[in-house]
């Protein structure tokens, strides 16, 4: 038996710059951190070894793995050429909500399936693989952020460039403001899932769009802003560039907001967030808050009606946290 464990994560500043539509002109760049939920995938050998026994929200048995109809089992499965198993996964939080879940699982697939064959591999090759995997060979409308965040864990300034290369930086702060900033975040659940598909491929045709690719560069602008007030330790001016960014990302796509999620919102600025996001492509999922300390206790009692997720950060990304040889 093998497990592999990864991390979700929660995107601050610039989600969508890592599109190819955006980044492949102009560059990108997204500020986040991996989060204490994850994915879990457990391997094990199967009893027959001419049939795999793949077991997620359905069961699949299969003679090959073109039979397989789970899309990132079949084509991890096939790329790895990985036959006779009996495979498993877990999860923390529903897919679709927003905490890149789907990149985050092919990560986890891709690390467990290397080290049945006795391979480690590095942060680097577990991301871009899952590139490879969601956006050239499925052919997704998505991006490249989950896929990095997941793989290497952190808190994370990471660039999309032109070329298509990907960096990613670790961001520097004092230990004392990151744990402020860890105890100043609070995340609500809109009680809803959704696919992104619809509304990254929405998203990816606005990019056409002038105006909107110059509202996606000050998106960008505002992840440098983020990095620098985490490097500065001024953190209550974070809440102030999440509100904005907020902002600004639903003028791009109509799916990005609803009538659920702006009342969601309203109430936590009213119970004294200084700002806050929906956490992922839009639609459904979780809404993020950063509250000042001496209005946390006010704010968890007027939120009280919600659904809240308490997280803490988590440093580390994808690992194999079980091997029994």
């Amino acid at each position: 038996m093998i497990i592999s464990r990864t991390p979700l994560r929660i995107s601050f500043a610039g989600g969508g710059s890592d599109l190819p539509s955006y980044y492949k002109e102009n560059g990108g760049a997204v500020l986040s951190t991996t989060i204490d939920k994850y994915i879990y995938i457990a391997v094990h050998r199967y009893f027959y070894p001419n049939q795999s026994l793949i077991k997620y929200s359905q069961t699949e048995l299969v003679g090959s793995n073109d039979e397989i109809q789970h899309p990132l089992f079949r084509e991890c499965m096939q790329l790895l050429d990985v036959q006779g198993i009996d495979i498993s996964s877990m999860a923390d939080v529903p897919a679709g909500t927003g905490l890149g879940s789907s990149s985050a699982f092919t990560v986890s697939l891709l690390n467990v399936l290397n080290a049945y064959k006795k391979k480690a591999v590095s942060a680097e090759y577990l991301a871009s693989t899952a590139c490879h995997i969601e956006i050239e060979r499925l052919g997704d409308p998505i991006g490249k952020q989950d896929q990095y965040a997941a793989a290497y864990g952190g808190l994370n300034f990471i660039r999309f460039n032109t070329d298509g290369a990907v960096d990613v930086e670790k961001v520097i702060m004092d230990v004392a403001v990151k744990k402020q900033l860890e105890n100043s975040l609070f995340m609500y659940y809109t009680g809803t899932t959704h696919s992104a598909r619809a509304i990254l491929t929405e998203q990816n045709k606005e990019m056409q769009n002038i105006s909107k690719r110059q509202v996606m560069g000050r998106m960008v602008e505002m992840a440098y802003e983020l990095k620098n007030v985490l490097e500065s330790g001024n953190i209550d001016d974070f809440g102030r560039v999440l509100h904005e960014g907020w902002l600004l990302k639903k003028s791009i796509s109509s799916g990005i907001s609803n009538l659920v999620i702006d009342e969601l919102y309203s109430a936590g600025l009213v119970a004294g967030a200084l700002g806050g996001k929906l956490l992922g492509a839009g639609g459904a999922g979780f809404v993020l808050f950063y509250v000042p300390q001496e209005k946390q206790t006010y704010f968890k009692r007027q939120m009280s009606q919600y659904a809240e997720l308490p997280f803490r950060f988590e440093n580390y990304g994808s690992k194999i946290i079980y091997m029994n040889e």
